[in-house]
């Protein structure tokens, strides 16, 4: 009988990441910038702009898109 695809798929990257060597610090490396880049600068650079209910918030976008034209 044919086993699941899901059941293959998911079996394939089970046995690959288990016999995983430099592969694993590789991952941990990327799993890091990743954390820093959508945790850490997000939170410092990226904030949001528009405060306030939205009322306030659609105003703002409005007054911002007539002015450009």
């Amino acid at each position: 009988m044919k086993e699941n695809i899901v059941k293959r798929i998911a079996r394939f990257y089970y046995e690959g990441f288990k016999q995983m060597t430099i592969g694993r610090t590789l991952w941990a490396i990327i799993l890091v910038k990743l954390f820093i880049m959508f945790a850490i600068l997000r939170v410092f650079f990226f904030q949001p702009t528009l405060k306030g209910s939205d009322e306030e918030k659609a105003d703002q976008v409005r007054i911002n898109l007539v002015s450009k034209q």
